[in-house]
């Protein structure tokens, strides 16, 4: 795997409609179909839920006011309440309902509502909404939402130093939430503590994040580490005449050349110290390349990305010891590094470092959950530490949406041919052998010669 330049585009700070991810109502999948048939045997909460998602939120109040009565503390129906309100555009008519109910016996949940009402609208969503989270939290302290739903109205007001006591106190409320981890991030960068943002976003990767929670971590982290913030003006020109020969053109030596006269005026860019690493690296010269990696670690030692190069260079020069951990480094100072975590697994797993390696796959089965390696090297883990159940799951996640791939197929009947052989209950051995069969069975139609299969098959005829 090649190691990759940073790109000079700039990024951009996090909009509004970025950080919805994090703000947004937390509705869930119906996971039914929406036909009439269907429609008579749902559950009320179901029922809601589908008109919710078929954009019909007055068909779901009255639905979800029933059920909210029944149960007035579950935050998840009283924010759907909510939503179902505001989009039905009775705001104004919810919030003096709330506001009713409020008079006649205050709770939290009628604030959290009242809050939440507020946040809708952009007149309300600084102090209306602050003041009303606030209430919530002094009537129930230990609510983890109310104080994340403070932190998110007072980082929307752009009060970041303010936010970062509820946003603290929501994390450690609930610590395996990832989108609390999210603001969190957000308000220690914008009040100058990068590291403190790094570590929480290396939080949100190890707690099983949605696919928009990473969307939203990549670009702050982007921002965080951006090798461009302060590049100068007059050297942008000479930096793209140096990276078009570096990738455009694969001339490393009019890229060297490039670079190294934007060193000349000035010598402590770390980012183009990297580059000019990559570019000797491209002509094979290990020894420049390693000194230009260092300068950059050196001059920038919270940038993932030189630590991954460096890892790269190792690793080409056959030194894993030194690769590991350099990529440890880089996914310590950057926890959205792919590349970086897919290479401490791949490490850890030669060295027999199983917690290692299965953390490390683990985290990229989240960042890229669409992605088939990380799963394969996950299954591979879970079968060396003999969970099979864990390692099934895997492999079949794989065949489930690709059911032609036989190179999974094949790895699931090994699998299940390996349990044939530990497992002592008569039973077992028999379900096992017969998942085994139809796997090793399916390889076989398609690739007949396929040997491994073959004697796999025989091995677990030989158990029946």
């Amino acid at each position: 795997m090649n190691a990759k330049p940073p790109t000079l585009r700039r990024t951009r700070l996090l909009r509004r409609s970025t950080l919805a991810a994090v703000l947004g109502w937390s509705l869930l999948a119906a996971g039914c179909k929406h036909g009439s048939s269907i429609e008579r045997v749902l559950s009320p909460h179901e029922q809601a839920r589908v008109y919710m998602e078929q954009n019909q939120p007055a068909r779901a109040v009255s639905l979800l006011e029933e059920l909210h009565a029944k149960s007035p503390d579950d935050l998840d129906m009283a924010r759907t309440l909510t939503e179902a309100h505001v989009k039905s555009g009775r705001t104004d008519a919810w919030i003096a309902e709330i506001q009713r109910r409020n008079a006649q016996a205050e709770r939290a949940v009628n604030h959290y509502m009242l809050g939440l009402a507020y946040f809708s609208r952009a007149s309300d969503a600084g102090a209306p909404a602050v003041a009303a989270f606030e209430r919530a939290i002094a009537l129930t302290p230990n609510e983890a939402e109310f104080h994340y739903r403070l932190g998110i109205a007072l980082l929307e007001s752009e009060q970041y130093a303010a936010a970062l006591g509820p946003l603290r106190r929501a994390a450690e409320l609930a610590p395996d939430r990832a989108a609390v981890r999210l603001p969190l991030a957000k308000s220690l960068h914008r009040t100058g503590d990068s590291a403190g943002a790094v570590a929480a976003l290396s939080a949100v990767v190890r707690a099983a994040p949605t696919a928009s929670e990473v969307t939203t971590a990549r670009a702050l982290m982007n921002q965080i580490a951006d090798p461009f913030a302060s590049f100068p003006k007059a050297a942008e020109g000479k930096l793209e005449e140096g990276m078009r020969f570096l990738q455009e053109l694969d001339v490393p030596q009019q890229a060297i050349l490039a670079f190294e006269e934007i060193l000349h005026d000035y010598p402590d860019l770390a980012v183009v110290h990297a580059l000019l690493g990559l570019a000797y690296q491209r002509l094979d010269d290990a020894g420049r390349a390693v000194d230009e990696f260092k300068q950059a670690i050196e001059l920038s030692p919270r940038d993932g990305k030189n630590y991954f190069y460096l890892g790269e260079l190792y690793l080409s020069r056959q030194r894993a010891e030194a690769a590991r951990e350099a990529f440890s480094k880089a996914v310590a100072f950057n926890p959205l590094l792919d590349e970086a975590w897919f290479r401490v697994g791949d490490l850890s797993l030669e060295r027999r470092d199983l917690k290692a390696a299965r953390e490390a796959f683990r985290i990229l089965t989240w960042l890229q959950p669409e992605a088939v390696p990380p799963r394969g090297k996950l299954a591979v883990v879970y079968q060396l530490e003999g969970d099979f159940p864990a390692a099934e799951r895997e492999l079949r996640h794989v065949v489930e949406k690709d059911p032609e791939n036989m190179e999974f197929s094949l790895r699931l009947g090994l699998l299940f041919a390996e349990q044939t052989q530990r497992t002592r209950k008569p039973e077992e051995r028999r379900a096992a052998g017969e998942e085994a069969e139809k796997w090793l069975l399916k390889v076989l139609e398609e690739q007949p010669d396929n040997a491994l299969a073959s004697r796999a098959l025989q091995q677990v005829k030989a158990q029946e």
